[in-house]
């Protein structure tokens, strides 16, 4: 991992849960590269958070040109529904959520935590990792952990064929924010290209995009497709197609879908 990554993750760790570690000196060019990264992942509160807690770090030399591009980005924004592609899974998941207020053992915050761990799954499936969604669990489980239900948690991701996946967020806490296994009891063993994932999501967020076309018709009526953008929702639905094969298939199906019910006249 490189100087520019380091220094970002070490921002972001003391941004959402207030862990300090020295951050290292940089060029300004490298400091421009990682506030484009900051924005790109949609972190920027965190960031500023990490920067200001380092305000007194005798080797943080960000410019003031930089802060001053990061203080004065758009608020961060991720408009990502709460719901799996997977018509079938969606309502056990819609029966859960129904169900769960109403039960004699009802725990609101293992509910909230399965939500999350949703709501990241359709990030990663449709965007690519979201750091934001990931430091968002972080921070619940380290905030509310205790509270949480992991016993049933257990029992609705095996229900949702999301047992895996869940692992693989958990092991992202692991891999590049330093959490121990033992905070994350659905983190049955260590997946070690969690850390590749994060970075190859990382180096690509910049170009991925929501807003991308697959379908469009021309004005000789012909429809032409978008193959760049088709190829790499196909590479990243077979990234994660051994996590969640269900759903992952069912979200490539989806997508493709509704690319063509959007062909514009």
């Amino acid at each position: 991992m490189d100087i520019i990554k380091r220094n970002f993750f070490r921002l972001l760790r003391s941004g959402a849960l207030n862990e300090f570690e020295s951050i290292e000196p940089m060029s300004a060019f490298k400091w421009d590269r990682l506030i484009q990264m900051v924005k790109a992942q949609k972190v920027s509160e965190i960031a500023l958070k990490g920067i200001r807690n380092h305000q007194y770090d005798e080797e943080m030399n960000i410019p003031a040109s930089s802060f001053e591009e990061l203080q004065n980005s758009p608020m961060d924004t991720e408009n990502i529904s709460s719901r799996l592609s997977n018509r079938f899974l969606n309502k056990r998941l819609k029966k859960i959520r129904e169900n769960e207020p109403h039960a004699i053992d009802a725990s609101m915050d293992t509910l909230t935590l399965l939500n999350i761990i949703v709501k990241n799954i359709g990030y990663m499936l449709n965007r690519g990792i979201s750091l934001n969604g990931i430091l968002e669990m972080g921070r619940f489980l380290r905030t509310k952990g205790d509270k949480v239900d992991f016993v049933k948690l257990d029992g609705w991701l095996e229900e949702l064929h999301l047992q895996h996946m869940a692992q693989l967020q958990g092991n992202i806490l692991i891999s590049v924010f330093k959490f121990e296994q033992d905070e994350i009891p659905f983190v049955q063993k260590l997946e070690p290209e969690a850390g590749k994932l994060t970075l190859r999501s990382l180096n690509h967020t910049a170009m991925d995009t929501a807003k991308d076309w697959h379908f469009r018709q021309s004005k000789s009526g012909f429809v032409k497709n978008n193959s760049a953008v088709l190829r790499k929702n196909l590479r990243r639905s077979i990234r994660y197609i051994n996590y969640a094969p269900i759903e992952t298939t069912s979200n490539f199906i989806n997508n493709f879908a509704r690319s063509l019910s959007e062909i514009e006249e």
